[in-house]
């Protein structure tokens, strides 16, 4: 009998994820969670019926499972937010009558400052790469790309030739939901990317067809995972005790720049951000290090 009720209710999760990438363009990442959100509940209430059938209180049984299970309270705000986005579009639909996250509140959560690096820092990794090994000279474009132009990694690892406008110094880059923006790349990263295409990278192909601008040794299209491997080895080459990220060189750009007097609502544009209010968390690490450096080398700091 369960598995009949969850089967009918991971149908309705497939046609909802479906509905998001045909409407809504959201990005895969944000998806896949989206369908491990749902799919958990459904599991949770199987007993009870199918998702279509879920009331209010199960919904709160369901939320105080996962305060059981300490897990933390960003990801139940993802869960409610794809509960509701989920309800919402089943009402739509005319499928349920009363939608059960109606009087469901999100849990309060702590937006956490994102970890940067100092400029010391970030020389200090950039210095790490042997630009005379094709792999590691692979490895500095990509880090200098993402110093220079605040990329998300998935943005980076997916990158091909035809985004990459070296002359006018921009590259082009499809974001969240499908947006697309230009981003300047600036003269450093500009030369060691020059320099990597036209040597490392046909190395790295050996004659192998690829249209990203970073592959892997295979040949084929590099992952985030990979990547992040990557980032851990120069960081430890370099001796960098910092919590590092696989995001922490683009937080190191957004800081940077505020540090230098951009403009919040240009790093906005540069990030690929459609709130302003998810780029105003970077003025608090800027403001943090400002007061750092106070106190650190005022005489009545």
């Amino acid at each position: 009998m369960s598995e009949s009720v969850v089967e009918a209710s991971l149908l309705a999760v497939d046609a909802f994820v479906e509905h998001l990438w045909l409407q809504q363009g959201l990005a895969d990442n944000t998806r896949a969670a989206y369908r491990r959100d749902l799919t958990d509940f459904a599991r949770f209430v199987q007993t009870k019926g199918t998702l279509l059938q879920a009331q209010g209180d199960w919904v709160q049984d369901y939320l105080a499972d996962r305060l059981e299970r300490q897990l933390s309270a960003n990801s139940t705000a993802r869960c409610v937010s794809a509960l509701r986005r989920f309800y919402k579009w089943q009402q739509q639909l005319g499928r349920i009558e009363h939608n059960p996250m109606a009087l469901i509140q999100p849990p309060k959560t702590q937006r956490k400052l994102p970890t940067s690096l100092s400029q010391t820092q970030v020389e200090a990794l950039l210095n790490e790469p042997d630009e005379s090994e094709p792999l590691e000279h692979r490895d500095l474009a990509m880090l200098e790309l993402l110093y220079a132009s605040g990329l998300r990694v998935s943005e980076l690892v997916g990158l091909t030739i035809d985004q990459l406008n070296l002359r006018q110094g921009l590259v082009r880059v499809m974001g969240k939901g499908g947006k697309e923006r230009l981003v300047p790349i600036g003269e450093q990263a500009m030369a060691v990317i020059s320099d990597y295409l036209a040597g490392s990278r046909g190395v790295l192909l050996m004659e192998k067809r690829c249209d990203h601008v970073f592959p892997s040794q295979r040949g084929k299209a590099m992952t985030r995972q990979t990547f992040w491997h990557r980032i851990k080895l120069y960081v430890a080459r370099a001796g960098i005790k910092a919590d590092i990220s696989p995001h922490t060189l683009r937080h190191a750009f957004a800081t940077h720049l505020l540090n230098h007097g951009a403009d919040l609502r240009v790093v906005q544009l540069l990030l690929g951000h459609s709130d302003l209010s998810t780029t105003q968390i970077y003025t608090h690490v800027a403001k943090a290090r400002l007061q750092a450096l106070h106190q650190a080398h005022h005489p009545r700091g």
